[in-house]
């Protein structure tokens, strides 16, 4: 009982944390380009997760780990910053937001495949018909720039499903924190080569918003959120604690909305609502 109470309380911590990561991405690609961002945040957290690996004198991965937390960095630490901070380039904090939505049925949609789990007729109906809000939506609300970025945040989601599927897997028998720190490593050769062939021409010209964008983006929602997110998922179960991500809309409209000042109009909102409340419904019969 203590356990799964310990996997909930961090899970709640790091969805509260990943909350601030669009919003921060948004304001971080006001003055830094998509790939900086996402190498540049990569190779932070990667020698933070390797001061914390060394300190704790952690034991190398077994071999059998690599290619799983090869997965892992390829779907949290490269391929879900790196499409995100594209898609903010043309579209708003808030509308990147609602298909956020779907990151709970993205993560249960993996974990069947990898634990070979059988869900029953409903899951799939009410997957789909979350899904199809999510496309009407974005049809019915689409504007210069709304599909490449739309297209962008879909195929985040799905790595980034992927990533926190093979994560919690991992973090059973190594750990959550060690499993991101471990993924961080892999990618970090190739993240410092990118962040140095990308780096701004004129760092002085670079807003102080931006680099504080960077630095949540790369502190918090690398390394700190996964520490949490990991640990919550190992000891609470993939499938309770996941659902905490149904929080993630509202708590990532509501900064888009005090922090950014972006305008949050009542279709998505609603939109947002009722995604969540389709994943739910189809988690409810995974």
């Amino acid at each position: 009982m203590r356990s799964s109470w310990d996997g909930w309380g961090s899970g709640l911590v790091g969805v509260v944390i990943f909350s601030g990561s669009l919003p921060a991405t948004r304001v971080a690609v006001g003055g830094l380009s998509p790939l900086f961002l996402t190498s540049a945040r990569a190779a932070i957290a990667a020698a933070i997760g390797a001061i914390l690996l060394a300190t704790a004198r952690q034991r190398r991965p077994a071999v059998a780990d690599i290619l799983p937390l090869a997965v892992v960095s390829l779907g949290v630490v490269i391929g879900f910053p790196l499409l995100t901070a594209v898609a903010l380039q043309t579209i708003t904090a808030a509308r990147s937001i609602v298909f956020v939505g779907l990151l709970p049925l993205a993560t249960a949609l993996f974990a069947v495949v990898r634990a070979g789990e059988r869900p029953r007729g409903p899951f799939w109906l009410f997957s789909g018909l979350g899904a199809a809000i999510v496309a009407g939506f974005a049809l019915a609300n689409g504007g210069e720039g709304a599909a490449t970025g739309d297209a962008a945040m879909l195929a985040a989601i799905l790595v980034c499903g992927l990533g926190y599927a093979e994560g919690a897997r991992l973090s059973r028998r190594l750990g959550g924190w060690q499993v991101i720190s471990w993924a961080l490593l892999i990618a970090a050769p190739l993240a410092v080569v990118a962040a140095v062939a990308t780096r701004p021409a004129d760092f002085a010209a670079v807003s102080p918003a931006a680099w504080i964008g960077l630095g949540y983006v790369s502190v918090f929602s690398m390394l700190i959120g996964f520490v949490f997110w990991y640990r919550g998922l190992a000891r609470g179960g993939i499938a309770g604690v996941g659902q905490l991500q149904l929080l993630q809309p509202f708590l990532g409209l509501a900064l888009a909305a005090a922090l950014l000042h972006e305008t949050v109009a009542w279709p998505m909102a609603a939109a947002t609502g009722a995604v969540v409340g389709c994943v739910a419904l189809a988690r409810r019969f995974a």
